[in-house]
């Protein structure tokens, strides 16, 4: 089963503890700044994600949202 997230650009505020606990490697920091002035993360569609929720459940602003497809 493929799994997607959707990152809410201005909630986050990169603190990256989604990526360190991603089993699959599906999300980096990228180089896009959000309002607040903080480098977001994202997601790689082009990985296996696999719909863990790991990345939901350690996000402390709520940014993240985990759907299967």
């Amino acid at each position: 089963m493929k799994g997607s997230i959707q990152i809410d650009r201005e909630r986050c505020k990169g603190c990256a503890l989604c990526i360190d606990f991603c089993p699959e490697d599906c999300i980096s920091l990228s180089d896009d700044l959000n309002l607040k002035g903080y480098f977001v993360a994202a997601f790689d569609d082009s990985k296996e994600c696999s719909a863990c929720r790991h990345c939901a459940l350690m996000c402390p602003d709520v940014a993240i949202e985990v759907s299967k497809s």
